[in-house]
């Protein structure tokens, strides 16, 4: 059962509207890693959790906070969006550029939303279920999560120096506030699931005994230079090996004779390269 307070998690008054940085707002609403998608990654996280308790509250805990986040970014897309798009149209038709764009703002947003926010990225993408992680496996979710939270964290720490409104920057020092805690707290439920004994370094942590146990502990050289070897934390320091002349294991990655109804083309003892044909037309480029 969800209960709505009917007051903002955190203040959400820009000091004058702006249309176009409304729009710019969209990516921290329905981005890949905004805060819809750590909405629903977290619930579906939480809802999945097969064990009560600590974990479980955690997770529930925080996805009903990020719930409020899109709230907040909502409110602010809308105050920013007050007088558009009338106003804005009006100052952006006094350079046909910009009126062709109508002055940078989503249109969406005025068509589609009323002048409020939507479900979508700053190019009026719509939000996708694809975008979260919700695996079962709390380990390899904990780490997805940090990863999200860096990642919402990074584009809001830019979009922060990109305005000069101090209603809207002051919402935005909350919102890395938030985003840096919830790294943290990700991190240290990594560590709690270790000391717990419920998951190890690698997630998951069946079948380390059945995979192949000459390729579980090299990485292969496969750039220019000797560089990758001098890292001592992934190489010695991991009890990895650096494998500076890896050779192809498999035979050539030849596909199967296609269907017949497919219409593929096919040459059945050669390719069309070794072909009479085709080493004449080579012969001739050659030749000119």
């Amino acid at each position: 059962m969800f209960r709505h307070t009917k007051l903002l998690q955190f203040e959400a008054k820009p000091e004058k509207p702006d249309a176009v940085y409304a729009r710019k707002l969209q990516e921290l609403i329905g981005g890949a890693f905004g805060e819809m998608t750590v909405t629903m990654q977290y619930l579906f996280q939480g809802w999945n959790c097969r064990i009560e308790g600590k974990y479980k509250d955690l997770i529930m805990d925080t996805a009903t906070e990020e719930i409020g986040h899109v709230e907040m970014l909502a409110t602010m897309v809308a105050r920013l969006l007050e007088g558009a798009p009338a106003t804005v149209t009006a100052e952006a038709v006094k350079d046909p550029v910009m009126a062709a764009t109508i002055g940078g703002m989503d249109v969406q947003q005025a068509i589609v939303g009323g002048g409020g926010a939507l479900p979508a990225d700053s190019n009026g993408y719509p939000w996708n279920g694809k975008y979260i992680v919700a695996s079962g496996n709390l380990l390899a979710d904990f780490r997805a999560n940090v990863a999200a939270e860096a990642q919402g964290r990074l584009q809001t720490a830019r979009l922060y120096n990109m305005t000069d409104d101090p209603g809207v920057k002051a919402m935005l020092q909350f919102n890395l506030a938030r985003d840096t805690v919830h790294q943290k707290q990700w991190l240290a439920a990594i560590e709690e699931l270790q000391a717990d004994g419920l998951e190890g370094d690698i997630a998951p942590g069946a079948l380390l005994d059945e995979e192949d146990q000459t390729h579980n502990h090299t990485i292969w050289h496969l750039s220019d230079g000797p560089d990758g070897a001098k890292g001592a934390s992934w190489t010695t320091g991991a009890g990895i090996e650096y494998l500076m002349d890896p050779e192809p294991l498999g035979g050539p990655g030849t596909a199967p004779k296609p269907d017949p109804a497919l219409f593929g083309t096919y040459a059945p003892l050669q390719d069309a390269k070794g072909t009479a044909k085709g080493k004449a037309k080579e012969l001739k480029n050659k030749l000119t």
